[in-house]
């Protein structure tokens, strides 16, 4: 897939020493050096005359986690030197009215690139919505467009997610060639996008997909090399079933609750961190983890998307 080849890398944060001797892979603190590298290659935009790239988001309604998740969006743009549009509507916006705003961004050349932040009211088609997105500003990349680019190794904007696990593999060093990873889930958002991504030459893994119907799955993952969790299930993944020197990803944020905490609960991944930490050789934790690069993802799709990177 295309990089930012302009950017110069930040060092990487250090790695803190996990429950058994193995290492914490730390999202949060390479986003952070990820949002730097970007903000300096928009100063050098802007100095050389080039337009500042405009991110816009679509908020409907007024669920916690989506108000959270689009705050912290427009937060990464200020990081970043981005401008950025959001646009509200309550939860009763016809599905028409929808469609009408996402046409006037697809036809706005102010705008770069743009989301519509999920999941959207029932009475609402979220594929019909995605479909309606030009897929040349679909900077979180669920166009069937940019899907099928990704599949066949096609420079295309690569949902967030995915695309950050695959930078915090990079840039930990994480040996991939020739490596057996095994991805826990089949989500269009993560399981299905990180099973093509892994498999690109480059990458070259050999990957194993197990889902909720996979009868070996405890077998698949104690020969993983690398285990990626994203199954939706809290701390589904047990020490029992990882053989000592794995990797593991946690794509999981489940909210249990935790009488000890201020807020009642707390985060919980895919993975029962205590029991697998001690034979990893390194492991994302929860959070801290992916969860950052998923938006520090969405600015470097952002990005590309105000230099034309992908779509000309």
């Amino acid at each position: 897939m295309s990089t930012n080849s302009d950017t110069t890398r930040q060092p990487l944060p250090s790695l803190t020493g996990g429950a058994g001797g193995g290492s914490f892979i730390d999202g949060k603190a390479t986003a952070a050096a990820i949002k730097a590298e970007i903000a300096e290659e928009v100063k050098k935009i802007v100095a050389a005359g080039g337009k500042r790239p405009h991110l816009a988001a679509i908020l409907v309604g007024h669920d916690g986690g989506s108000e959270t998740y689009v705050s912290n969006k427009v937060r990464a743009c200020e990081e970043c030197g981005f401008q950025s549009t959001l646009i509200r509507f309550e939860d009763d916006i016809t599905e028409e009215e929808l469609l009408s705003c996402v046409s006037r961004l697809n036809r706005d050349d102010s705008v770069d690139g743009f989301i519509v932040q999920l999941p959207l009211p029932r009475h609402i088609d979220e594929q019909k919505v995605i479909e309606a997105i030009d897929y040349r500003k679909d900077v979180d990349g669920f166009h069937p467009i940019n899907v099928g680019r990704m599949a066949i190794g096609l420079p295309a904007f690569v949902s967030a997610t995915p695309k950050g696990i695959l930078e915090l593999l990079r840039r930990y060093g994480v040996e991939t060639s020739g490596k057996k990873c095994v991805i826990l889930g089949r989500s269009n958002i993560v399981g299905k996008p990180m099973s093509q991504l892994m498999m690109q030459k480059g990458v070259d893994a050999t990957v194993t997909v197990c889902h909720s119907r996979s009868k070996t799955l405890k077998e698949e993952c104690l020969q993983a090399d690398i285990i990626i969790a994203a199954i939706g299930q809290p701390a589904f993944l047990k020490g029992d079933m990882v053989k000592p020197g794995v990797v593991v990803i946690d794509v999981g944020t489940t909210r249990v609750p935790d009488a000890s905490r201020k807020s009642g609960f707390r985060l919980q991944g895919d993975v029962d961190f205590d029991s697998v930490a001690p034979l990893a050789s390194k492991i994302t934790p929860v959070p801290g983890g992916v969860g950052p690069m998923t938006i520090c993802m969405l600015m470097q799709n952002t990005l590309a998307a105000g230099k034309k990177e992908y779509y000309d």
